[in-house]
């Protein structure tokens, strides 16, 4: 993860390194080559992730200015840093400390799934019908057609099944280590609260579009807000996706690893240009498109 871009640029490696000594592990080393086992944990993932998107931000930020940012989950973080309104040393403690919480509270209870092919109103229907064995909840509302569920796994489980019942085209469950956004959340939360009190978060710069609400912010008190009742809320992908359309975005750049969010927007806002930025490869073609427009 990064290793295509540090050939190139070195503030992939460079930013790495500032977060690997700030947390106390070889981040960069964990990144580049792994073993995948140890950087998939949660506690590793988030700051790997972090570093690797804002280190890719500042290649781009170099020739485009941002007019609006967000971010899905983790991601969030990344927009912030990328606006203004947290600090990049702030953002590695606090994801890191998110990290270990939600591994924390895995204890094999909880479980997430993908269902593919339903509307909001049809999941959130199933959800209900099986509430008798547990929590589930709608937890990723990630584009038209694709929610992934959370909460207690036989409640998943349950769900999943009576969603194919009705007419989903497929479910997937996924492997993660718990029921991510959704109440089972509450202690880690609870416990990540005094942590996220202690950093300050300043009024962004330009608009962030919170996962919460799906609408944009820029207050730092109810970014700080925000960001604590994101443990346990929906990630409303669809709507922030919506909002940016709103707002006259013309045009999109996922900064990271894989193009799975670049993905979710192009089933939201069909015909907008999404960019993904991985290589050193896709720095040109995002400057050539700029430089035409």
């Amino acid at each position: 993860m990064g290793r295509a871009l540090a050939s190139e640029y070195p503030e992939i490696e460079e930013t790495l390194d500032k977060a690997g000594e700030l947390i106390g592990i070889d981040l960069k080393q964990l990144c580049f080559f792994g073993p995948d086992a140890e950087l998939t944990r949660t506690s590793n993932a988030q700051p790997a992730l972090l570093a690797v998107s804002v280190a890719t931000m500042k290649i781009v930020a170099k020739h485009i200015t941002p007019a609006v940012v967000l971010g899905h989950s983790l991601g969030e973080y990344s927009a912030l840093v990328a606006c203004g309104a947290m600090r990049f040393e702030d953002a590695v403690l606090l994801v890191r400390k998110r990290g270990e919480l939600m591994e924390s509270a895995a204890d094999g209870s909880g479980a997430m799934c993908a269902v593919i092919g339903l509307d909001l109103a049809q999941v959130e229907r199933v959800c209900r019908s099986v509430s008798e064995y547990g929590t589930v909840v709608p937890a990723n509302i990630n584009c038209p057609g694709q929610i992934v569920i959370s909460g207690h796994r036989e409640a998943v489980r349950l769900a999943a099944e009576e969603a194919s019942r009705i007419g989903a085209r497929r479910t997937v469950m996924l492997n993660v280590s718990g029921a991510f956004h959704s109440p089972l959340m509450e202690t880690p939360a609870r416990l990540f609260a005094p942590h996220l009190d202690a950093v300050p978060i300043r009024d962004a710069q330009v608009p962030i579009v919170s996962n919460v609400t799906g609408t944009a912010v820029w207050s730092g008190s109810e970014i700080k807000e925000l960001l604590l009742r994101q443990l346990t809320s929906p990630v409303r992908f669809e709507d922030c996706v919506r909002a940016l359309v709103q707002l006259g975005v013309d045009g999109c750049v996922e900064l990271g690893p894989q193009k799975v969010v670049s993905g979710l927007v192009r089933r939201t806002a069909k015909g907008m240009p999404v960019f993904n930025v991985e290589t050193g490869q896709d720095v040109l073609e995002l400057l050539r498109f700029v430089k035409e427009e």
